[in-house]
């Protein structure tokens, strides 16, 4: 937790709490404890249990609960010891914040709009109804940095030496410990190029150098099969992110677009952002 943990930083500070048992009709504007008149809410609790660090959020509930709000307690009290306004530095974090929230709230909502199990069901129809079965592929590739070294283990292939040990050994990709394997994959996984070369293959053929942004690939073409398109809730999850996707981007270029935006930024030197000190003046 951050500011003040339970153990009790402020040792001065010490507060008896009593909190009463929940009724039934307890809700988040329930009251569950007043500082110097300030309520802290249920509400509060549930907010500030959200933004707990990982390993806090295994202790059991009541140990939790309780140190949360002598957090609460803690923290507003203290709160009240400060007079006047919040300096400069806090109201712009605050404002940034409230910024921030209300974005992620745009966002939440649009994406929730758009992720209906109705329009799961209609972009499952839109793109799988007339699908045809489709190619699949399983291949392993060797990824190094130029194409010498690439027609080099080429070479070594057709001398008979084995894919998965020379993967081992000299590739640079992620796959490498695992012999190169990519397992299956359709139309659209790969980058152009790749899918292309192995598109061209017969199972068990390796490719000449195929250069990517990536490197250069040795690709040996394992298997190939054609798959029938998959049933809706195999796709639901591709489908969901498709659609949160596209829901985002458009909403962000279409509220952006509309937006009456002013850029003031001439003459300014991008590394003032590191001068806090101007906070101050």
């Amino acid at each position: 937790m951050n500011a003040v943990t339970k153990a009790g930083a402020i040792g001065a500070l010490t507060m008896a709490l009593a909190v009463p048992a929940m009724a039934d009709d307890t809700d988040a504007d329930s009251v569950l404890a007043v500082v110097d008149g300030t309520e802290i809410t249920l509400g509060h609790v549930i907010i500030a249990r959200e933004n707990v660090p990982e390993q806090f959020q295994q202790m059991p509930d009541d140990a939790l609960f309780e140190a949360i709000l002598e957090q609460l307690v803690q923290q507003t009290a203290l709160a009240d010891t400060v007079e006047g306004e919040l300096s400069r530095r806090d109201r712009l974090a605050l404002e940034n914040e409230q910024r921030s929230r209300r974005a992620n709230t745009a966002l939440t909502e649009a994406v929730e709009a758009a992720t209906t199990e109705e329009a799961l069901r209609e972009a499952y129809e839109a793109q799988y109804a007339d699908a045809e079965p489709a190619p699949e592929y399983r291949a392993s590739h060797i990824l190094v940095e130029t194409e010498e070294e690439a027609q080099d283990l080429r070479a070594e292939l057709e001398d008979g030496a084995d894919f998965a040990e020379l993967a081992q050994e000299h590739s640079t990709g992620p796959t490498g410990p695992d012999g190169g394997d990519l397992g299956w994959f359709g139309a659209g996984q790969m980058v152009p190029e790749f899918e292309d070369a192995v598109a061209a293959l017969e199972p068990g053929a390796f490719s000449d150098p195929v250069q990517t942004d990536f490197g250069w690939h040795v690709i040996l073409l394992e298997d190939m099969r054609m798959a029938d398109a998959p049933e809706f809730e195999e796709a639901r999850e591709e489908l969901e992110g498709e659609l949160q996707r596209e829901t985002l981007e458009g909403l962000i270029e279409e509220v952006t677009e509309a937006a009456d935006v002013e850029m003031r930024t001439d003459g300014i030197d991008p590394s003032l952002m590191r001068d806090g000190g101007l906070l101050e003046r």
